[in-house]
């Protein structure tokens, strides 16, 4: 099993048959990745230790996932997250340090084994929520956010914690030398961050505006800044996760980020793949009998108990209840870097293998059930709501999550302005047409409210903001959400409430048409086809005519205008 090429052929057959398996089953395929470790650590004709390849490869999963995800994420919208976000992921690491030393401790581990396990227990995993917030487009929404900046809150604190573990083989014996080298770490993120906003303002662009002739050499110098950033994490002692997420941040501004996502996007599949089957074959049998008491103590803890921790500082700060509850959900899990800091007190003789099993195994099935949970978080809302209704602040609004209360009649109902939708807000206002716009992107949310049109912030698969567009009183509506389980949610709901009205829906393929015509939609509109449609008719008028196209791209790009259409 030496040979590499045998080694992938290997785990990425059995992840192809098994990812089928689950793809077949509606399960997310980072279930299919986690359960070919489990195989390879479990047949006795494999050698965990002989796969070199899961030494270093998933690594570089890792850094594309969070290099990705830097480029994706506007910091300015988190940063009015910021608050909730700070207390949130405070309140929750120390709450489930002490519940997870406390559980250790009484389960029989010694002091500082409870300590490691503990702080094992408190943080919640980056790739794996990233992972599935990508796969539903939900990255974007408030809910993704308010995740996403609660998880890289958490890798900053997990980084510091590292650092202190690594100071002395002893947490008891802190004096002034040992404080020494924490301040040195809290200068060290001073720098990293100035340079990632020194950098981003005065090199990147030239760099990229040089290169950008070359589809090629932009795809390079894009994998060549990620990992000379993450190089230079780690040279400070941040981890890859820290590196690669700010290198995205530092292209985030770049006009060719959408060039640069959708070439390193399949890389970032190929290695992911490798990471979660790389947490599978972290698993010792031989131990997991005897840890099985605290395994079951710490999976039920973070999938049960997490959330709740979550959903009570949420609901101080007045988010909706759908809201914190998505939230809640998908820090459901234990992260990676917990195995790390096992694996650094088992290196310095603190833990036993026993401790890093008891993580292993709490991480991976912790990741099955919250993966399912989050894949079917829409369907698991409507059977807790009335459960989660205990969290929620009824007489105070969080500003990011406020609803605008609207009196219409006879209205249009308008699901997402960006884009196509932003066309359709331009002809009702020249209509003069009553009409209401739900958009979750807070940017086309000012806009909109800068021109005087009512608007609503938040999430359609939530059915308390369904309540406010007065859907009884509609006489149609349009979705141009491109995600079909959303808008599935749209018809299921509409047909609960008897609303009979004509609706206008989007899908991106053939497959996911027929699945909601099958649920009450009225028409559906396939870009592709649709662009399909237009060249056909365009070529047959004016296949032999020259004059058509002479001033063509001055009125295509006049069309394409900020000031003729509404969105940019």
């Amino acid at each position: 099993m030496n040979n590499i090429f045998i080694q992938l052929a290997t785990i990425l057959g059995a992840s192809s048959a098994v990812g089928y398996i689950t793809h077949k089953l509606k399960l997310p395929i980072l279930i299919a990745y986690l359960l070919v470790g489990l195989m390879i650590a479990t047949i006795t004709l494999f050698d965990v230790k002989q796969f070199e390849v899961l030494h270093f490869l998933p690594e570089i999963g890792i850094a594309f996932v969070l290099f990705l995800v830097g480029m994706e994420l506007d910091l300015r919208e988190i940063k009015s997250l910021g608050k909730p976000i700070l207390m949130a992921s405070t309140l929750q690491i120390i709450i489930s340090t002490i519940a997870g030393y406390a559980i250790a401790g009484f389960l029989g581990f010694g002091t500082v084994e409870s300590l490691y396990l503990g702080i094992g227990l408190a943080f919640s995993s980056t790739i794996v929520v990233i992972k599935l917030l990508l796969e539903k487009n939900d990255l974007t929404s408030l809910y993704g956010k308010l995740s996403v900046g609660i998880l890289l809150f958490e890798d900053l604190i997990a980084v510091m914690i590292l650092l202190g573990l690594t100071i002395s083989p002893s947490l008891l014996n802190l004096g002034f030398q040992q404080l020494f080298p924490v301040v040195t770490a809290f200068l060290k993120i001073i720098l990293i961050f100035g340079a990632t906003l020194v950098i981003n303002r005065y090199v990147l662009s030239g760099i990229f505006n040089a290169v950008s002739e070359s589809q090629e050499l932009l795809f390079l110098s894009a994998i060549a800044w990620c990992f000379i950033y993450v190089a230079f994490a780690l040279s400070l002692g941040f981890s890859v996760v820290i590196g690669a997420f700010l290198a995205g941040v530092g292209l985030a501004s770049s006009p060719y980020h959408y060039q640069i996502q959708g070439k390193i996007k399949p890389l970032r599949d190929f290695f992911v793949a490798l990471f979660f089957v790389y947490l599978g074959t972290q698993v010792n049998f031989s131990q997991v009998t005897a840890a099985l008491p605290t395994i079951l103590a710490f999976t039920l803890y973070a999938v049960l108990v997490k959330p709740i921790i979550f959903l009570l500082v949420l609901g101080s700060f007045g988010f909706r209840k759908h809201t914190m509850f998505q939230a809640a959900v998908n820090l459901s899990n234990i992260s990676e870097f917990s195995l790390i800091i096992l694996l650094v007190g088992l290196q310095m003789g603190l833990v036993s293998s026993a401790s890093l099993t008891v993580i292993a195994v709490s991480l991976i099935v912790s990741t099955i059930i919250s993966s399912l949970m989050i894949a079917k978080s829409g369907y698991l809302y409507k059977y807790i709501r009335s459960f989660v209704n205990f969290f929620e602040r009824k007489n105070y609004r969080h500003f990011s999550d406020k609803l605008e209360s609207q009196e219409l009649l006879d209205h249009v109902v308008l699901i997402g302005a960006h884009r196509v939708g932003g066309q359709v807000v331009q002809l009702l206002k020249r209509e003069k047409a009553p009409f209401i716009v739900l958009d979750f992107n807070p940017a086309q949310v000012e806009r909109l409210l800068k021109e005087d049109i009512s608007v609503i912030y938040g999430d359609m698969g939530d059915p308390e903001i369904l309540d406010s567009l007065n859907l009884g009183n509609a006489k149609m509506v349009i979705s141009t959400s491109p995600d079909i389980a959303d808008n599935k949610l749209l018809l299921e709901d509409l047909k609960l409430r008897g609303v009979n009205i004509p609706v206008i829906a989007r899908a991106e393929s053939v497959k996911q048409a027929r699945s909601l015509y099958k649920l009450g939609a009225d028409y559906v509109i396939i870009p592709e086809v649709l662009a399909g449609d237009v060249l056909l008719n365009l070529l047959r008028d004016h296949l032999n005519s020259k004059a058509f196209f002479k001033d063509r791209p001055r009125i295509e790009l006049e069309k394409l205008s900020r000031k003729t259409l509404a969105w940019e």
